[in-house]
Protein backbone atom coordinates (compact mmCIF):
# COMPACT_ATOMS: atom_id res chain seq x y z
CA UNK A 1 0.00 0.00 0.00
CA UNK A 2 1.59 3.35 -1.40
CA UNK A 3 1.61 5.71 1.83
CA UNK A 4 3.19 9.35 1.17
CA UNK A 5 4.03 11.26 4.45
CA UNK A 6 4.44 15.18 4.26
CA UNK A 7 6.28 17.25 6.91
CA UNK A 8 8.04 20.74 7.32
CA UNK A 9 5.35 23.05 6.68
CA UNK A 10 4.87 25.91 9.17
CA UNK A 11 4.68 29.18 10.02
CA UNK A 12 7.20 32.23 7.72
CA UNK A 13 7.41 35.17 7.71
CA UNK A 14 7.21 36.96 4.10
CA UNK A 15 10.81 36.56 2.19
CA UNK A 16 11.31 33.46 4.27
CA UNK A 17 11.98 29.97 3.53
CA UNK A 18 10.77 26.38 4.10
CA UNK A 19 11.89 23.12 3.00
CA UNK A 20 8.96 20.24 2.61
CA UNK A 21 9.77 16.88 2.89
CA UNK A 22 7.79 13.72 1.13
CA UNK A 23 8.36 10.03 2.73
CA UNK A 24 6.92 7.89 -0.11
CA UNK A 25 6.78 3.67 1.11
CA UNK A 26 4.89 0.93 -0.29
CA UNK A 27 6.42 0.11 -3.55
CA UNK A 28 9.14 1.01 -5.44
CA UNK A 29 8.57 4.15 -6.99
CA UNK A 30 10.55 3.54 -10.40
CA UNK A 31 9.23 5.62 -13.07
CA UNK A 32 6.56 7.34 -11.46
CA UNK A 33 6.26 11.15 -10.94
CA UNK A 34 5.94 12.70 -7.66
CA UNK A 35 4.00 15.87 -7.41
CA UNK A 36 3.76 18.59 -4.49
CA UNK A 37 -0.15 20.38 -4.97
CA UNK A 38 -1.28 22.87 -2.57
CA UNK A 39 -4.55 24.06 -1.94
CA UNK A 40 -5.83 27.32 -0.10
CA UNK A 41 -9.09 28.31 2.27
CA UNK A 42 -12.24 28.29 -0.40
CA UNK A 43 -10.11 27.29 -3.66
CA UNK A 44 -9.23 24.59 -5.78
CA UNK A 45 -6.19 22.25 -5.35
CA UNK A 46 -3.92 23.42 -7.69
CA UNK A 47 -0.18 22.59 -9.04
CA UNK A 48 2.93 23.43 -7.41
CA UNK A 49 5.99 21.10 -8.93
CA UNK A 50 6.78 17.44 -10.35
CA UNK A 51 9.62 15.61 -10.61
CA UNK A 52 9.99 12.13 -12.66
CA UNK A 53 11.85 9.62 -10.13
CA UNK A 54 14.04 8.08 -12.43
CA UNK A 55 15.50 10.85 -14.76
CA UNK A 56 15.17 13.77 -12.11
CA UNK A 57 13.03 16.32 -14.82
CA UNK A 58 11.28 18.54 -13.22
CA UNK A 59 8.08 21.23 -14.21
CA UNK A 60 6.64 23.88 -12.36
CA UNK A 61 3.60 26.45 -12.22
CA UNK A 62 4.62 29.57 -12.93
CA UNK A 63 3.10 31.08 -9.88
CA UNK A 64 6.63 29.11 -8.43
CA UNK A 65 9.10 29.24 -10.87
CA UNK A 66 12.88 30.65 -9.71
CA UNK A 67 11.39 30.26 -6.42
CA UNK A 68 10.64 26.82 -5.54
CA UNK A 69 12.55 23.37 -6.24
CA UNK A 70 11.58 20.18 -6.31
CA UNK A 71 13.70 17.41 -5.75
CA UNK A 72 14.33 13.68 -5.08
CA UNK A 73 16.47 10.74 -3.13
CA UNK A 74 15.58 7.65 -4.49
CA UNK A 75 17.57 5.68 -2.41
CA UNK A 76 15.63 6.82 0.46
CA UNK A 77 12.24 7.46 -0.91
CA UNK A 78 12.35 10.97 0.09
CA UNK A 79 10.86 14.17 -2.14
CA UNK A 80 11.44 17.34 -1.27
CA UNK A 81 10.37 20.94 -2.23
CA UNK A 82 12.50 23.99 -1.12
CA UNK A 83 10.46 27.36 -1.08
CA UNK A 84 12.24 30.47 -1.40
CA UNK A 85 11.12 34.32 -1.42
CA UNK A 86 7.57 32.96 -0.05
CA UNK A 87 4.75 35.33 -0.49
CA UNK A 88 1.53 35.33 1.79
CA UNK A 89 -0.56 33.98 -1.39
CA UNK A 90 1.73 30.47 -0.84
CA UNK A 91 -0.17 30.12 2.06
CA UNK A 92 -1.96 27.04 1.92
CA UNK A 93 -2.15 23.31 2.41
CA UNK A 94 1.04 21.17 0.58
CA UNK A 95 0.06 17.96 -0.59
CA UNK A 96 2.59 15.24 -1.84
CA UNK A 97 1.55 13.35 -4.61
CA UNK A 98 2.38 10.20 -7.06
CA UNK A 99 1.40 9.34 -10.03
CA UNK A 100 2.23 6.03 -11.80
CA UNK A 101 4.30 5.41 -15.03
CA UNK A 102 4.08 8.15 -17.37
CA UNK A 103 4.42 11.70 -18.40
CA UNK A 104 4.64 14.52 -16.17
CA UNK A 105 1.02 16.19 -15.78
CA UNK A 106 -0.01 19.00 -13.79
CA UNK A 107 -3.52 18.15 -13.12
CA UNK A 108 -5.28 16.47 -10.09
CA UNK A 109 -7.24 14.03 -11.90
CA UNK A 110 -3.39 12.56 -12.95
CA UNK A 111 -2.05 11.36 -9.72
CA UNK A 112 -3.14 8.48 -8.07
CA UNK A 113 -1.73 8.47 -4.30
CA UNK A 114 -2.12 11.68 -2.42
CA UNK A 115 -0.64 12.50 1.22
CA UNK A 116 -2.22 14.22 4.28
CA UNK A 117 -1.16 17.12 3.55
CA UNK A 118 1.01 19.86 5.64
CA UNK A 119 0.07 23.61 6.65
CA UNK A 120 2.22 26.49 5.08
CA UNK A 121 1.33 29.79 6.36
CA UNK A 122 2.95 33.16 5.18
CA UNK A 123 2.48 35.90 7.21
CA UNK A 124 2.72 39.78 5.38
Amino acid sequence: QVQLQESGGGLVQAGGSLRLSCAASGRTFSGYVMGWFRQAPGKEREFVAAVSWNTGNTYYADSVKGRFTISRKGAEHMVYLQMNSLKPEDTAVYYCAARPPGAIVAVTAGYEYWGQGTQVTVSS
